[in-house]
């Protein structure tokens, strides 16, 4: 057996020692780097060619490549360990730093507590001494000094700003490091070497404020520069413009920026922010990026005016970036913001009073954007398709600009709100600037002659104890749920030059098939961008143009149940099959926040437009496994937005197919959220209605008497000729009870289940038909249902052991035991098969 010495230019076989000429080390390199596959036949092509090599046998050849190889596989081994070991030193010197300053958050606390209690107990003989002008504060006592220290603070005052940036510089690193608030870390959010960081929010302090920490792989200077363009990974920033530039003496600059964000939903009024930045770098080498907005207190100059927004206030906020030890960087973000809460509609409130969405929005957002940025630079993310990751991120970044256009509708973008029906649900805006959607490298005409502009139909609605993230995945997976194939293929043929007619929406409409295709996704998965087929239905003959596939490009996010605050949303626009990089987009979609009520009051009970058919009770509980039924008991408010191209004599048509559409969809979203809203939490929950069809009440008959007819046991307490009575039993009887029609190659495919059955499956009598019952069993299932399916078809039934399934999310579930039987109809004849899931529970 041959054995592998250390110094590449030896080598033992047999005990005998082979020495390389440096000129046979240089080939066998070579050969190497061009395949270091150990059986390509090309390697051996090149061996053969070299006579260098040519003395050379071929075992000792083959022993040099595994000992190369050996080599290559301990240098990345050793690298990959270099690297751990450095991020675990950095995230220990960072947890020794928190530590440090939760141990002085302690003492404060405990230095308050005793002066507090001091105070109570002298109070009596306390004095107010107004002639030393004196102010006690945490416990000792500074001097008031009525008279400012620093000069005039103006925009012609180059000293007064500076005065402004170090106390801003001072008070953002007392929130990045010290104990100048409150924070409680964020659940779920736990330190280390992979991990995202330290993400805490604050507590009983004035505005809104969240605070991360964590490692990335990139030098300060890049990470300030990435963080600095704001457009770039903050998707509620609207424009951010520097309308000047000052340089300090100590080296660093102060910009004073004039910052524009979007409303979340077509309730509240979009925010804005005047405010100066001071960057900087501090003695250990450290760079300082540090943020506050400028008012009458703080001095400055006054910001531009701006009418369609309500001017927030920034707090001293920043980024600190510290150098680690054989590169990368330590970072410290906070951001700390008053949003003028009692501005807006007090249901809306906790969409400004929660520190948790400003974490996952701002401060979470961007160190994400650095740690992916971080990871495609070394090399540890490969994306597929050809396309380079900046062109990927442009792309979801046009899909959020481009709905948050539509659900803001600024009026200087162009926007005019039409005149309503007389129905206040659905709001229709009319944009007739093309270029604002199309870009002004296209050409409007070469894609609608006539083109009159873009149409856009939302709506907002409020959603009780439905989990944004769980409806949002629905709606993502069950297409045909909600949307109308028409209504798609209008918008599709928009961006050619011969659209189809107007379509008149119809709820359900054709239900067309969808084919997910990944095209990329962030880091830890919280978002993904991908292309979505929608595969053409069979129409009928006059409507055959119809039929063909069509492509959209989709961008999903916040699917994590377990993220406590994130908003979930899913947003599409249709593409065509060439797909450009810069290819026209209007994006439509849904957005789901939840609307967590303040810890220190009580949650809003205001309702929403479109909200009154979702009102329910609280209590109760979820099967075994769940999460807990309290954590449902809060809202989340649904924004609904969809745009359309239309021909400048099809505006009132479209108009009126829009808001029709609009209002089906709402509908549709209404039965899903009902649908999958944990189940059993109350009785005081509406009740579901269940099918009343004469063609429901025969298929009950024939289930039930079917039943009886081959197991001999009674499946409900009613007579089978009992009409309504047996469907009203069946639809509310404990087990899920399924029907299949089984195809020739033994295939099911769902048709019917009662109340049980669709919250077992988590979906919906309309969309029971896309799921399939080899889709939902395990292997071991699968493997029972076929050992047994000839006795079922032979004896008529047969009893199934106990198992695990898996729901239309991907949710195990585990029963008991299954019963299968054959549905007969009035002539005896096999009409399909039914199942029954015996005490089944999520797992």
């Amino acid at each position: 057996m041959a054995l592998c010495l250390h110094n590449k230019n030896q080598i033992m076989d047999n005990s005998k020692y082979v020495r390389y000429t440096p000129e046979q080390v240089e080939a066998l390199e070579r050969v190497y780097a061009e395949c270091p596959k150990p059986t390509s036949l090309r390697r051996q092509q090149l061996i053969r060619e070299c006579p260098i090599l040519s003395n050379i046998e071929p075992k000792q050849i083959k022993v040099w490549f595994q000992n190369r190889r050996c080599r290559e596989k301990q240098r990345k081994e050793a690298s990959r360990l270099t690297t751990v070991n450095r991020k675990l030193s950095a995230m220990n010197k960072l947890l020794m730093e928190e530590n440090d300053r939760l141990q002085k958050q302690v003492s404060q606390l405990v230095y308050e507590n005793g002066y507090m209690k001091q105070q109570i107990n002298t109070v009596s003989s306390t004095t107010t001494d107004t002639s030393c002008e004196s102010v006690v504060v945490n416990g000792q006592q500074q001097r008031k000094n009525p008279t400012p220290q620093h000069p005039e603070r103006d925009a012609n005052n180059p000293a007064g700003l500076l005065a402004i940036a170090e106390e801003t510089l001072a008070e953002f690193l007392g929130k990045a490091t010290g104990t100048a608030v409150d924070w409680v870390q964020m659940i779920g959010m736990k330190p280390g070497p992979d991990s995202i960081g330290i993400v805490a929010v604050s507590r009983n302090c004035s505005g809104v404020a969240a605070r991360a920490c964590g490692l990335v792989s990139l030098e300060p200077t890049k990470v300030a520069e990435i963080l600095k363009d704001r457009p770039s990974w903050y998707r509620d920033c609207r424009c951010l413009n520097i309308l000047s530039v000052i340089p300090t003496g100590n080296g660093g600059t102060i910009e004073l920026i004039y910052l524009q964000t979007y409303a979340p939903t077509t309730l509240a009024s979009a925010r804005d922010f005047w405010t100066l930045r001071y960057t900087t770098s501090l003695e250990d080498g450290s760079l300082v990026i540090c943020e506050r907005s400028l008012t009458t207190a703080t001095g400055g100059p006054t910001g531009p005016p701006a009418t369609s927004f309500v001017r927030a206030e920034m707090l001293p906020s920043g980024y600190l970036i510290r150098p680690c030890e054989g590169g990368g960087s330590m970072i410290h973000i906070v951001d700390h913001i008053d949003l003028d809460a009692w501005s807006v509609p007090e249901v809306l409130r906790p969409l400004y009073e929660s520190s948790k969405i400003l974490a996952q929005k701002t401060t979470v957002a961007a160190l994400r954007h650095i740690r992916q940025i971080a990871q495609e630079t070394s090399g540890e993310i490969q994306y597929t398709g050809g396309r380079q990751p900046a062109v990927l991120r442009a792309l979801s970044q046009r899909l959020c600009r481009g709905f948050n256009d539509a659900v803001n509708g600024f009026v200087d973008d162009g926007w005019t709100v039409m005149d309503s029906d007389g129905v206040e649900d659905v709001t229709i805006a009319i944009n007739s600037s093309s270029t604002k959607f199309l870009g002004s490298q296209y050409n409007t005409l070469s894609i609608l002659p006539t083109f009159g502009g873009v149409l856009c139909a939302r709506a907002s609605m409020l959603l009780q104890n439905v989990p944004p993230a769980l409806l949002v995945r629905f709606l993502r997976e069950h297409r045909s749920e909600w949307a109308d194939y028409g209504v798609d293929a209008y918008s599709a043929a928009s961006l050619k030059s011969s659209p189809y007619a107007v379509p008149c929406a119809r709820p359900g409409g054709f239900p067309s098939s969808q084919v997910i295709l990944p095209l990329a996704q962030t880091v830890e998965h919280e978002e993904f961008l991908e292309v979505v087929r929608l595969e053409g239905p069979a129409f009928s003959p006059e409507d055959i143009a119809l039929s063909r596939d069509m492509y959209l490009l989709q961008l999903c996010s916040g699917v994590d149940e377990n993220a406590s605050g994130a908003c979930a949303q899913l947003v599409f626009a249709p593409i065509d099959e060439s797909f450009g990089d810069d290819a026209p987009l209007l994006p439509s979609g849904f957005r789901v926040i939840p609307l967590e009520p303040k810890s220190d009051g009580p949650a809003a009970t205001r309702t929403l437009d479109l909200a009154s058919t979702l009102e329910a009770g609280t209590g109760g509980t979820r099967p075994a496994g769940e999460i807990e039924a309290s954590n449902y008991n809060h809202r989340s408010v649904l924004t609904i937005a969809f745009q359309f191209i239309f021909e400048s004599h099809y505006r009132d048509n479209v108009a009126a197919m829009a808001r029709q559409y609009v209002r089906s969809i709402v509908g549709s979203v209404q039965r899903v959220a009902m649908a999958i809203a944990p189940s059993r939490l109350s009785s005081q929950l509406t009740p579901k209605p269940f099918p009343g069809s004469p063609e429901a009440v025969t298929l009950a008959r024939w289930i039930s008497r079917s039943y009886r007819v081959h197991t001999g046991g009674d499946l409900l307490q009613v007579d089978s000729q009992a009409g309504d009575a047996v469907l009203k039993q069946l639809w509310h009887h404990s087990d899920a009870i399924m029907c299949c029609s089984v195809k020739m190659n033994a295939s099911a495919v769902f048709t019917f289940a009662n109340q049980a059955g669709l919250d077992m499956l988590e979906t919906t009598l309309l969309a029971l038909q896309d799921i399939m019952l080899d889709k939902i069993l395990d292997e071991a299932g699968r493997k029972v249902l076929l050992s047994e399916f000839s006795k079922i078809m032979q004896q008529g039934f047969a009893y199934l052991p106990a198992g695990i399934c898996v729901s239309s999310m991907g949710r195990p579930v585990s029963y008991e035991q299954a019963v299968a039987w054959k549905v007969l109809n009035d002539e005896d004849s096999n009409h399909c098969l039914a199942f029954m899931f015996i005490n089944w529970s999520f797992v």
